[in-house]
């Protein structure tokens, strides 16, 4: 139970400005799993990338969904 910070795929409810997708993002792991999502201050650019992420993921997420 180190309480280690990793970064795993989990559910954002909010975080990172993203809801009902699940992606990379640091969390604090403990003995029981994930704990707590760990939310950096991104800058503009960052968060601009992070978005354009989240919007891959979505569209590969539709296309699997036709399969």
């Amino acid at each position: 139970d180190e309480k280690r910070q990793i970064t795993c795929c989990v559910a954002l409810d909010g975080e990172y400005g993203q809801k009902d997708i699940c992606l990379g993002v640091p969390v604090t792991i403990g003995k029981n799993g994930w704990e707590k999502i760990v939310e950096l201050n991104l800058n503009d650019k960052e968060q601009a990338a992070f978005n354009k992420s989240a919007e891959a993921v979505r569209s590969m997420n539709d296309v699997l969904k036709t399969l």
